[in-house]
């Protein structure tokens, strides 16, 4: 298991220089003039020179690049050429939003896909293996930016029941922020009522981002419950006159949930990058917006970070899903 675990972590270095050398130079190459855009339509040759020099775009790319990696090591990840803020300071701000969305999006997913594909696989070809069929299918086949749309128009505009957009009400006073995520900042502060509202605004874009996830993770499940559920070992079981619940839930359901626990870490980054389309719809305030606002306007600092963040945090992902898979799996070995 060390030696596996080893590996597994050797591997996410050269990952993540791959990554940011193919995100630089992806930015760097795109066309446009984000120079003349932050400059403006009247700027002089000077001007633009000044701003050039002022962001290092006028030295080669190797020099740039080998800037950009340095900083980084910083927590350095330039300034915009928009609002010449930061880019470190806004990811600080947007990212924790987002992460709060996703994982709040694959929680749901979870606790409700799994133990539907289990049932599923379970009752294999009844009644309820047929319901949840119909409406795994049905929810892979709907794209998230109209159901977001259509739980607006009918939960919050028909019904009033919940918000149509936004993280937290500009009326109300915030918990102040420890981990930037509203959940857990308000249970730090003893805020309940501040957790509620936060839960609330949560609850729309959650389940617009978790439909899809939910489809998956259920028809996963169900195929991995499925094919445990003819080995010899719960066969054995069976002839032995164990209950069906336990033999459900002790030997069937820890064994089909390692290969769906491969598909919960790829659907963080999925829902990364998902997230901007659905940030877009309910106004939400993370890097998926402030992604949007930056690829519209050519300022390629934020788009770069955004991207190489989203990367980082797959990557990162998904080693901790090859660590869980192979505490599941002890016979996971190096091949």
């Amino acid at each position: 298991m060390l030696r596996y675990a080893l590996f597994r972590i050797a591997l996410v270095f050269p990952l993540l220089i791959g990554l940011s050398g193919l995100v630089f130079l992806i930015g760097r190459v795109l066309p446009g003039d984000p120079v003349g855009l932050a400059a403006g339509p009247f700027a002089s040759e000077e001007q633009r020179a000044a701003i050039a020099a002022e962001y290092g775009l006028d030295q080669s790319l190797p020099s740039q690049y080998w800037t950009y990696v340095t900083g980084l090591f910083e927590g350095d990840f330039g300034r915009s050429l928009m609002t010449r803020r930061p880019v470190a300071g806004d990811l600080a701000v947007y990212l924790p939003a987002t992460l709060e969305l996703v994982f709040f999006s694959l929680f749901l997913a979870a606790l409700i896909g799994i133990p539907a594909g289990l049932i599923a696989g379970a009752r294999r070809n009844q009644a309820p293996d047929m319901v949840i069929g119909v409406s795994t299918l049905t929810a892979m086949s709907m794209p998230p930016f109209f159901l977001g749309l259509m739980l607006q128009l009918a939960f919050a505009m028909a019904l009033s029941w919940l918000p149509l957009s936004g993280r937290f009400p500009f009326i109300l006073t915030p918990p102040p922020s420890v981990t930037g995520f509203l959940t857990i900042d308000s249970i730090l502060a003893g805020r309940f009522d501040a957790l509620r509202v936060a839960l609330i605004h949560l609850t729309l874009p959650a389940i617009t981002m978790a439909l899809a996830p939910i489809a998956t993770i259920a028809r996963t499940m169900r195929a991995s419950t499925i094919e445990v559920m003819q080995q010899d070992y719960v066969l054995n079981a069976r002839a032995a006159g164990l209950s069906p619940r336990l033999i459900l839930f002790k030997y069937v359901f820890r064994n089909a949930a390692s290969a769906t626990l491969t598909t919960i870490g790829l659907y963080v980054g999925w829902l990364l990058g998902s997230t901007v389309l659905v940030e877009k719809v309910f106004d939400w305030p993370g890097i998926g917006l402030y992604a949007t606002n930056a690829i519209l306007s050519q300022d390629f600092n934020p788009v770069i970070a955004v991207t190489l963040v989203i990367g980082v945090v797959f990557i990162i992902s998904s080693l901790i899903v090859d660590l869980l898979y192979g505490v599941l799996n002890p016979k996971v070995t190096l091949k």
